[in-house]
């Protein structure tokens, strides 16, 4: 070996040697975890009037407006997939002042186009959380502050209780101490053009959503109330059109827990104008367009109830219902908005182990629009999920 080459090589093995000092320097100051779980679903699907076609997101977990409404009845309908497994990245560091630094990365499957069940069923991972924690400080991405995951049932579907529930993760910055929290989160507007017949998503806003919550802990659960303020914002100059309106929307959410032994009851209620996407995987838009271009908010109300039962250390079961009511202006939105939707579920879990789950439930859901046109499904789904 030359003299230069040899230099060049000892110049990289002394860099290489630093930067290993470094790094491992940087994690004796810091503990990285690594968490989640693999779960595998099959799910057996019948539709009263209609059908979901391949790839619809409906036919992986309920989505209340995707149940079909008005079509022919068609065969029932089998599907499997490992969609919901997830991986989680949480880092602890401990810093020169003593203080802790918080941080949390985490990837599912859910929701994702790609892949498909023709060949190798590959599905394209996606970013579910993303934040760091600093004393009372979060910012990044995670759960609203609107919204409560402590009141959601243990159910094989992805969410539950759809129907009655506050479900959004998105950007923040927000302070939290002694059961309070204050938050400015992303904005998003979804809104019924006039007359119905579609939804259009408008990133317009100039103010971020403002979400508050306090939560008090008893021995016997906990309580959390929540409020919501933002704008809906909708601008359009394109081909002609002349729109540049914008309303506000506001809206409660009263959740809890109570135990009863082993056993416990969930609930939620949430209620406002203009909730839109925060409610019910945004079966209805926040607000619709009337004649003179201008918004009018969409009024609506959830329900959520869930009873947990612990037969033994190894043996449960879980029984709900949710609920969704929508107020619609049938001479902006049209008949054919939906009016209202709801579920109800139970099931029956078995944990040989803490780490290992087994379970099987039964779904029955309906969905009515304002013509008075329903739609019903039936599902049972079949899990099995290894925590780690």
């Amino acid at each position: 070996m030359s003299k230069p080459t040899y230099i060049r090589y000892a110049a990289l093995l002394s860099t290489l040697s630093l930067s290993t000092l470094t790094t491992a320097s940087v994690l004796d100051d810091t503990k990285v975890n690594f968490s989640g779980y693999l779960k595998a679903d099959a799910l057996i699907s019948q539709y009263s009037d209609g059908t979901l076609g391949a790839g619809n997101l409906g036919r992986d977990f309920y989505i209340p407006s995707l149940t079909p409404v008005g079509g022919a009845e068609e065969n029932t309908q089998f599907d499997a997939h490992i969609r919901q497994s997830r991986f989680r990245f949480t880092t602890n560091t401990a810093l020169d002042s003593g203080e802790k630094l918080t941080g949390v990365l985490e990837f599912d499957f859910q929701t994702t186009v790609d892949g498909n069940e023709r060949v190798s069923n590959s599905y394209t991972p996606r970013v579910r959380h993303a934040f760091i924690q600093y004393n009372n400080w979060l910012i990044g991405q995670t759960w609203s502050t609107f919204q409560d995951t402590s009141a959601l049932p243990e159910t094989l579907d992805f969410v539950g209780v759809t129907d009655g529930t506050i479900f959004v993760r998105q950007t923040m910055v927000r302070y939290s101490a002694n059961g309070f929290a204050i938050a400015l989160e992303n904005p998003e507007s979804t809104i019924t053009p006039f007359g119905g017949g579609g939804r259009i998503v408008g990133d317009d806003n100039s103010m971020p959503d403002l979400a508050a919550s306090y939560t008090m802990k008893q021995d016997w659960g906990y309580f959390k109330v929540a409020g919501l303020m933002r704008e809906l914002s909708y601008v359009n100059k394109q081909s002609g059109a002349d729109i540049d309106t914008s309303t506000n929307s506001y809206g409660i959410n009263v959740s809890g827990k109570i135990m009863l032994g082993q056993d416990d009851i969930r609930f939620m209620l949430n209620s406002g104008k203009g909730l839109g996407r925060y409610s019910a995987l945004n079966a209805v838009n926040g607000a619709v367009l009337d004649s003179n271009n201008e918004l009018q908010t969409i009024d609506s109300t959830g329900i959520s109830l869930a009873y947990r039962h612990q037969w033994n250390e190894q043996w449960r079961s879980n029984v709900t219902y949710s609920a969704l009511d929508v107020d619609n202006d049938v001479s902006l939105t049209g008949a054919s908005a939906t009016q209202k939707t709801s579920s109800m579920r139970v099931n029956l879990l078995y944990s040989p182990s803490k780490e290992l789950t087994f379970g099987g439930e039964y779904t029955s859901a309906t969905r009515e629009l304002e013509n008075g046109q329903q739609g019903d499904m039936d599902r049972l789904q079949f899990s099995a999920m290894y925590s780690f």
